[in-house]
């Protein structure tokens, strides 16, 4: 039977506005997330980093009374871990341990929270890691992940999400010890706290966690006025110059549809059948990889999904109250570049013109209702979705989704994409070592034909000359070109 997640709010004078996620269980292996409402969309104007820095300081510093290096041989004998991620509205501090090691596990992730040591020496080694994760890990290695992170930038401008959840590089270099404890303090609090726990852990443990973070500020909510962004007036092209082998694209626009939203099982299932995340079976995927062999892959997303390239399912806990469409074409050749846009264009006008048969919607639904169950594959995911669902303001994710999905129709889909979805007025980023190459080409407009090393249906090549004389008539006002250099700075 199904292990159904138990929410508390704690409403005494002792014991304020916390909530605690339980889901007791058999499992000797016991999930902790512990997640604060509040995120990079708080770091103060000129302190980009200060939430992504201040969850490094406590996941790879020191506490009080002991220093990072005690902390870790403590940890070893566990072989346990205690990890951060940090998004716009969510800081989330997770881990599992081994109930034998439970008291020993908890001790070293309770004081880490609660009572941290703030060393200048754990300040300058967790800084340099997070300047790596932006110049290195990201910036220079990561072609595609640099892209989707700065499409996001690009069409967030001027509001709280615009800058990379990791902070900015110079913003970085500027913070100091005691930015990081006042952003600590203003929303690390109880106002903002949800504990979730998962697994066969004593009865009298969950209490034991909200007595302890009662020792937090009270606080307030941190949520933060979001501001109407500025609509797109014509589709804009953000050239990324690199020295780099092939060419990234990510593209998009912002929606308007969240989880809560009474038109997302609707887009969900269009976007599934469009193109779901490393599936084969997505059109996208088969138009452009299986059929004609452009890339890797080729997907299409309507939440915000970092890291696509290591993983199959999302991580939880990345809500957001906005969202992008945006469609995530793998890199491919400098030579078919030119007709790889194109392409994906393409089959985005068609899904708006022609959306999916009632075959393909039936059977995109039914798949829908039995996948969504593998999202909760470990109890940490499925921790991760309650606590999501509680912020959103929606039933259970799976319960939530399935019921919605029995009810939705063929027409309420066809609807959905052409009140949500669209062809035009579009960011468009691409990382490339041929920067001004591709900017002429698509300034030129020319044709862009393809060329195979093996015979191809008739009716893909007809297709193809359609496609590689696709006029995107750009004007030089549309493109960019920037140094990666300048990027995330």
């Amino acid at each position: 039977m199904k292990t159904v997640a138990v929410s508390l709010l704690l409403m005494t004078a002792s014991l304020p506005a916390m909530e605690v996620v339980a889901m007791p269980g058999q499992s000797p292996l016991i999930q902790f997330r512990i997640v604060f409402r509040a995120g990079s969309a708080n770091d103060p104007k000129g302190k980009e980093g200060a939430a992504a820095l201040t969850a490094s300081m406590l996941t790879g510093g020191g506490t009080k009374t002991m220093t990072y290096q005690q902390v870790l041989d403590a940890k070893y004998p566990m072989a346990a871990q205690f990890n951060d991620q940090v998004d716009k509205e969510m800081l989330v501090f997770s881990g599992a341990t081994h109930v034998e090691n439970l008291e020993a596990y908890y001790s070293l992730l309770r004081d880490a929270l609660l009572t941290p040591g703030w060393r200048e020496d754990d300040l300058k080694r967790v800084r340099d890691d997070l300047k790596n994760a932006v110049r290195l890990s990201l910036r220079e290695n990561n072609d595609e992940e640099l892209g989707k992170e700065l499409l996001y930038s690009l069409l967030y401008k001027g509001h709280p999400y615009e800058h990379l959840s990791l902070g900015r590089l110079t913003a970085i270099d500027a913070l100091t010890m005691a930015d990081l404890q006042a952003f600590y303090k203003a929303h690390l609090t109880q106002a903002n706290l949800t504990i979730g726990i998962a697994g066969n852990y004593p009865k009298d443990f969950a209490g034991r966690m909200q007595k302890d973070f009662s020792a937090l500020p009270k606080g307030k909510p941190s949520t933060v006025k979001l501001p109407a962004l500025a609509p797109l007036k014509t589709t804009q092209v953000t050239i990324v110059q690199k020295k780099t082998r092939a060419v990234a694209y990510s593209l998009g626009f912002p929606i308007e549809v969240t989880r809560n939203h009474p038109d997302f099982p609707a887009l969900l299932v269009a976007n599934t059948w469009f193109g779901p995340h490393r599936s084969s079976g997505g059109n996208l995927y088969q138009r452009m990889r299986e059929i004609r062999g452009l890339n890797y892959g080729d997907y299409s997303y309507i939440e915000y999904f970092p890291n696509g390239m290591f993983q199959f399912e999302p991580d939880p806990n990345l809500f957001r109250r906005s969202q992008i469409f945006q469609i995530w074409i793998r890199p491919v050749e400098p030579p078919t570049a030119h007709f790889a846009l194109r392409l994906g264009l393409f089959e985005l006008e068609r899904l708006l013109d022609k959306g999916l048969t009632e075959a393909d919607f039936e059977a995109t639904r039914d798949f829908l209702a039995l996948n969504v169950n593998l999202l909760m594959k470990t109890k940490s995911a499925e921790l991760g979705y309650a606590i999501d669902s509680k912020a959103y303001g929606i039933p259970e994710y799976t319960s939530y989704l399935q019921a919605a999905l029995k009810k939705l129709t063929h027409e309420e889909v066809r609807k959905t994409i052409r009140k949500h979805l669209r062809k035009d007025r579009l960011q468009i980023v691409a990382i490339t070592d041929n920067a001004e190459d591709l900017k002429n080409q698509l300034l030129a407009d020319a044709p862009s034909p393809m060329k195979y090393n093996a015979p191809k249906p008739g009716d893909i090549l007809e297709e193809d000359k359609i496609v590689s004389t696709k006029k995107l008539g750009w004007k030089p006002e549309q493109i960019s070109v920037v140094p990666v250099e300048e990027v995330f700075k």
